[in-house]
């Protein structure tokens, strides 16, 4: 039945139509982790079949499949689907994010700022993430400077969805558990991973310029 009573904080958020959780923590966690091993396995053995491919090129095909999905799939559910939390029958999606909220109740607040960042993210950076993909898979002149661009729009998200809680006074998860396990661990993931590749990216495109140089400067 649905109830206007909720388990989130602030206490006085409102959530007018609000449907309790119909799912338990590991009914929602382990498909996901589940479905996660499987595509990453999965794009792991098919990029195998290609000689030509490093394993750091499968690594890196791995890495923005699962995140394009991740963009695509689950932050577009949350942010085209506005109600997801007033669902009377169960949604894996809507479940998922009525979770992850006990970790930041922004999200099923509909808090503005992380709204318009999950819809951007879903828009425009998960299928950038499948070009990514593409130019990986198919040595493109264009991949480095691709994936330096999404690393650089994922970090720039990172900084405004810390960030703005930050300022806000940063009160939005219901107990330490939370906080630290989906709020801070589970999104570290895009912190950490796409600074690495951001780092390699940059590298790989200054290279060609600093040896274009050393030739110019051994010619004269």
């Amino acid at each position: 039945m649905a109830s206007s009573d909720h388990p989130y904080v602030p206490s006085d958020l409102k959530l007018p139509g609000y449907v309790p959780l119909s799912f338990s923590q590991s009914q929602i966690l382990v498909p996901y982790i589940v479905s996660s091993i499987v595509v990453l396995a999965a794009v792991w053995v098919l990029s195998g079949r290609s000689p030509k491919l490093s394993k750091m090129d499968r690594l890196l095909m791995c890495w923005w499949t699962f995140t394009g999905l991740t963009h695509i799939i689950v932050e577009g559910y949350f942010a085209f689907v506005p109600d997801f939390f007033k669902k009377k029958t169960p949604f894996y999606l809507a479940e998922l994010w009525k979770e992850y909220s006990k970790g930041d109740s922004r999200y099923v607040g509909r808090h503005s700022a992380v709204v318009a960042l999950e819809g951007f993210t879903a828009a425009v950076e998960g299928p950038a993430c499948f070009l990514a993909v593409y130019a990986v898979a198919s040595s493109k002149s264009y991949s480095y400077i691709l994936q330096f661009a999404i690393c650089l729009g994922q970090l720039y998200g990172c900084v405004i969805y810390f960030g703005t809680a930050y300022l806000e006074g940063d009160n939005y998860s219901v107990s330490p558990f939370y906080y630290w396990a989906y709020y801070i661990i589970a999104n570290s993931f895009w912190i950490v991973i796409p600074t690495l590749i951001a780092i390699r990216s940059w590298k790989k495109i200054v290279t060609p310029s600093e040896s274009a140089k050393k030739t110019k400067r051994k010619a004269k």
